[in-house]
């Protein structure tokens, strides 16, 4: 375990910060290696910090950024303080989000300026949310905020060093593809987007090809089979009829939460409940 305590570099939605203690005390008493299929934001992660774990996104771009920390942190925490050396207005947050879209559309190689850009941008737009377009362009308008730090240097040099001091694979891939390797004994926590409460609430979708109805229902399918493999399972998601259906009568045990939701675009829907499910 490490000394400083770490915590997620961009605000994610369904961020975990809220709900690690709960988390925790959920955690099995042994396991082997730790493996998150949708990482986000890594509150739980870096909460746990385990000396063995293998984490993974589809977002190639939030991959980037543990991968450059790993590997390039001080590069990354450079590119950072340059970039808010100068107030982030409206001209220059549109501009820089330009910028961040043009190096995506151009199928950039990911590297330490795509990383730095991606969180400086997760600071400074409205409400901290990460969403793409159909054609995978971040189109979040601006806070309107023109002071205030875009990272933690400390947190980020902490992060780099638990990456590269420990036994972290880093993967960028679909999730059953990642979950082939798990064996029995291992942890998975499944935190994929969430299963829409109500049918217009569907921006969790944080990449350009969403999460579908169908990869819900593959999720619930790897599940099972995780599960009869012998390996201790975790998963969250929204307290939906869905789930139910998806995860209940199977014997795995199923408890209601009650959560904040710091992205939802109305202040008074930052409310709801979630489902930890596990089946130990």
């Amino acid at each position: 375990m490490t000394e400083f305590k770490m915590s997620p570099f961009v605000k994610w939605a369904g961020g975990k910060s809220q709900l690690l203690d709960t988390l925790i005390a959920k955690l099995p008493v042994q396991y082997g290696r730790y493996y998150e299929p949708f990482i986000g934001g890594g509150a739980f992660l870096l909460g746990l910090s385990p000396k063995k774990a293998a984490i993974n996104d589809t977002n190639s771009v939030l991959i980037n950024i543990y991968r450059q920390l790993k590997e390039n942190e001080n590069e990354v925490i450079e590119r950072l303080r340059n970039l808010d050396s100068v107030l982030c207005d409206k001209e220059r947050y549109y501009q820089l989000r330009k910028k961040y879209n043009e190096k995506i559309m151009q199928g950039c190689t990911l590297d330490t300026e795509v990383a730095a850009l991606m969180i400086w941008l997760n600071k400074h737009c409205f409400n901290g949310l990460y969403r793409v377009n159909k054609k995978g362009l971040f189109n979040v308008p601006w806070n309107r905020r023109e002071k205030g730090n875009s990272f933690d240097e400390s947190n980020l040099q902490a992060i780099g060093k638990y990456l590269r001091d420990n036994d972290i694979l880093i993967r960028n891939e679909d999730f059953e593809i990642f979950c082939n390797q798990v064996q029995a004994g291992d942890f998975v926590y499944f935190d994929s987007p969430y299963i829409p409460v109500t049918e217009t609430a569907n921006f969790t979708d944080y990449t350009a090809d969403g999460f579908t109805l169908a990869d819900h229902q593959r999720l619930a399918n790897l599940f099972d089979v995780l599960n009869d493999r012998g390996v201790f399972i975790m998963l969250s998601n929204n307290d939906t009829p869905l789930v139910y259906e998806l995860y209940g009568n199977k014997g795995y045990k199923i408890q209601s939460v009650d959560v904040k939701r710091l992205i939802n675009r109305n202040a008074k829907k930052r409310t709801g409940k979630e489902v930890i499910i596990t089946n130990y």
